[in-house]
């Protein structure tokens, strides 16, 4: 995860879960606890899809949401999650699902 301030300049890179090849269990209050940590203003969330496809999942669709809505609650803005996969990067935001 990329933890940023107000004005989206880096504060810390942080690899917060670390997972299987085909799953990964990833706690909203763990995020939390590290942005508010951090005193972040916003995050990027990031992973990774060992499959090849980068290609937002369900699952994927599903835990941004979970993630987006916990930090708001604290104030802190979700502006994007991006896939990695091989060669290729899908940007949530970009395909308007953020």
């Amino acid at each position: 995860m990329l933890f940023l301030d107000n004005q989206h300049r880096l504060i810390r890179y942080v690899e917060l879960f670390r997972g299987t090849i085909d799953s990964a269990s990833v706690y909203p209050r763990e995020v939390v606890k590290e942005a508010l940590k951090l005193n972040a203003a916003a995050v990027i969330l990031s992973h990774n899809h060992p499959s090849g496809s980068p290609e937002p999942s369900q699952a994927d669709r599903t835990l941004t949401k979970r993630l987006t809505d916990a930090l708001a609650l604290v104030d802190v803005r979700t502006l994007d999650h991006i896939i990695v996969a091989a060669h290729e990067r899908v940007s949530l935001a970009e395909l308007g699902l953020m």
